[in-house]
Parts: structure tokens; sequence; C-alpha cells
């Protein structure tokens, strides 16, 4: 954000000449902020998008998170950063002290000393087929927590031992949205969406012997899956799939609130 073209900005909403709603269209648009020669964030995104900006950790250098991080944190209450390894986080530590780790998940995070106040409305529950699972399931849970929702966790739940899911069908039936993590063949979101009545995100892990292809068996199962109501992310992406039940709770909320 350049100072000189908010202060033009705010002149113009201040003499009438343009309209704050139309003051907030401009906001949503504005430039990123540079940080080094490497990255240019945005500080609007969540404007936009309903979500702030989150980085990528992996492939990057533990000094280049360090100094996005820092540039977020001047904007952002919660910053996060993803597929960050122990060792990438101790490097990250020596630079950000603030900075948390969430072990299983690999997120690297800034969360305020209080913690995250539930800001949002709406239960994720979020499933996995195995323990094996876990990290892609942990990467959601961690950042729908982190987004202000309230997660319920429910793990070791495949179809292998079916009764394991029957017996706790309270957790999904108390779910706003589901996101089911599965690798193998991939069958858990379909058995799921047939007991439940909300959406059900999909999420395949590239766990399993050869023939699941690295996640592609477990993608193609769900892909085809005969359940109505089941929208499928990548593989591995727990992120993504954490994002897309926040969006449709979001969603579900405005549409609530709208005088009929």
């Amino acid at each position: 954000m350049q100072p000189e073209a908010l202060q033009s900005l705010l002149n113009q909403v201040a003499t009438g000449q343009v309209s704050p709603d139309q003051a907030l269209d401009h906001l949503k648009n504005f430039t990123g902020e540079t940080v080094g020669d490497f990255a240019r964030v945005d500080h609007h995104r969540r404007l936009r998008t309903g979500f702030p900006e989150v980085i990528w950790g992996q492939d990057k250098t533990p000094d280049q998170i360090a100094q996005i991080m820092v540039t977020l944190g001047t904007k952002q209450a919660v910053v996060m950063a993803t597929r960050v390894s122990s060792d990438i986080f101790h490097q990250i530590r020596s630079q950000v002290r603030e900075a948390r780790y969430f072990p299983q998940a690999r997120i690297c995070a800034l969360v305020p000393e209080s913690g995250v106040p539930l800001q949002q409305r709406g239960t994720i529950a979020i499933l996995t087929a195995g323990t094996a699972d876990l990290p892609v399931a942990e990467e959601a849970a961690v950042t729908a927590e982190l987004s202000g929702f309230t997660v319920e966790r429910l793990w070791d739940v495949g179809v292998a031992g079916i009764h394991r899911l029957l017996s706790n069908r309270s957790v999904i039936d108390r779910a706003d949205v589901l996101i089911v993590v599965a690798g193998m063949e991939g069958a858990l979101p379909s058995v799921v969406a047939g007991l439940a009545d909300c959406p059900v995100v999909a999420v395949p892990t590239s766990v399993g012997y050869g023939c699941s292809f690295g996640g592609i068996a477990p993608l193609l199962t769900m892909l085809n899956s005969c359940a109505a109501g089941v929208g499928v992310v990548n593989i591995d992406n727990g992120f993504g799939a954490a994002i897309l039940a926040g969006q449709i709770l979001r969603t579900a909320d405005r549409v609530s609130d709208r005088t009929p």
C-alpha cells in the first residue's frame, strides 16, 4: 500500500467524490508490499476473500519465511506458514522468537498470546481413515482453528473397521461441514456422505501401496463417488480443504443474515 495513494483515496471519500463502498472496492485491490527482492505480500486478501495471506513454506528458505512472517504480522493478528519442517522452524525461531510450531500439521504460526478467538460460526469436523493420514488432517484442523472455527477431530475410522465410524455418528450429526481424509482406496468420504446432512470435503492422501499411485487412486475414487454432496481437493491438501470448508460456512452465515 502506497501512503500517497491511500491519502488521495481518503481525501476523495472525505469530499464525497468517492463513496465508502467504492473506497472499499479500491482497497481490495491495492498493490501488495514487497519483501526483500523475493516476495510481494497481499495485506488485503482478507478483504477480498475472507481469509488472510498464508505462506507456502515448502521450498522457501528459513530467512525468506521469517521476513515474510514479520511483514504480514504488522497487519494480521494470525500469520501462518504451511509445510514447514521441524529443522526449518528452529531456524525461523532464531529470527522470530514469537513463532509457534504445530509439528504434526507442519505449520509455523504467529498467534496472539491470548489465543485465536472463535470468530466464525459453525463446526468443522475432520475425520481420517487411518493414523497415517494424520499429518494432512492436522494441517486442515490447525488451519481451521487458526481461522477462528470450532474443530472436532475423529481419527482412524476407516472402512476396514466400519463399526468405528458408526459408533461415532454423533460427530457426523453435530458437524456443519465435514472434512474426510483418506488414502489407500479412498472410500471413506462416500460412506460419510451417505450418513451426513452437510457438505463433505474429501481429501485424498498419498498413503497406500504402489497401485495407489501416490494418492491418484483415492483421488479418482472420491471424484467418482456415488454419494451426493462431496467436493474433492488435491492430494494431501489439508490446507485447501480447511479454507473451502470455511468459505462454505462463511457463505451460509452471510446468506442467513440477509433480510428475506
